[in-house]
């Protein structure tokens, strides 16, 4: 008599206990917060930085920030209305896509919006990111550099010398045109010169409130978050592990 497939022993022993615990426990946090805070905004980030995330962190300890393991996020809130946590919350997962993340407050929609609003800031732009604007450098010495850069800069593609113990530019230097995707070499150069294209902004895309289980879009989805769905999962696992801590 043939074996039936459901008799299949299938073995667990490849999923790490840490990893599973930490999603169960993610997704603990993730409804106690549902049933703590009266609201649950949705949050695109562009030109994400560690350190500017922190500090957003510090500024809204009063409310709770998750960021990124969108798909965890789903699991917890429900990828349908069969399976929802909350009334209307699979609306939010099926926004969870790309580098986004969950604020949950207390604080009302024009308080979040008027905050975020003003909490912008520039930093040097990294490989990948378009040029904002059109960067030359003037052939003479580069006097702010130590002569020890010079091997540095000229693998970098600068025309660069050694002149009387100054690290000089032989000839004009384009950098960058405006709308160029900068190579890490490009990024690299426009950093030790000073130059900075790339803006941390946060953009509030929508809000759910618990006592209406009303859903809002505030903002289209941006391009980067159709196109990529939930690429941005793994790359972004580091910072899911502060998501438990205040």
């Amino acid at each position: 008599m043939p074996k039936s497939k459901r008799d299949k022993k299938v073995s667990l022993t490849k999923t790490p206990k840490k990893g599973l615990e930490f999603k169960q426990n993610l997704i603990g946090e993730l409804r106690k917060c549902v049933d703590t805070y009266k609201y649950v905004y949705i949050f695109s980030i562009a030109n994400v930085r560690n350190n500017k995330l922190k500090d957003i962190r510090n500024a809204w300890k009063h409310s709770r920030i998750f960021f990124g393991k969108n798909k965890v996020m789903m699991v917890a809130l429900g990828r349908s209305p069969a399976d929802e946590y909350k009334e209307n919350l699979h609306q939010v997962s099926k926004h969870l896509r790309g580098e986004v993340g969950l604020l949950f407050s207390n604080r009302t929609k024009a308080e979040v919006l008027d905050w975020f609003a003003e909490f912008k800031e520039v930093d040097f732009a990294r490989s990948g990111n378009k040029a904002t604007f059109t960067v030359g450098l003037d052939k003479g010495p580069l006097e702010q550099f130590p002569h020890s850069m010079e091997p540095q800069l000229r693998q970098l593609g600068l025309p660069t010398a050694l002149k009387k113990g100054v690290v000089t530019l032989i000839s004009d230097y384009e950098v960058c045109k405006e709308g160029d995707v900068l190579t890490p070499e490009q990024a690299r150069v426009l950093k030790l010169f000073g130059y900075k294209m790339a803006e941390f902004k946060v953009t509030i895309r929508s809000v759910w409130c618990a006592e209406t289980g009303d859903f809002e879009q505030l903002a289209e989805d941006g391009a980067e978050q159709l196109e990529e769905g939930e690429e941005g999962d793994a790359d972004l696992a580091e910072e899911s592990n502060e998501e438990t801590e205040d």
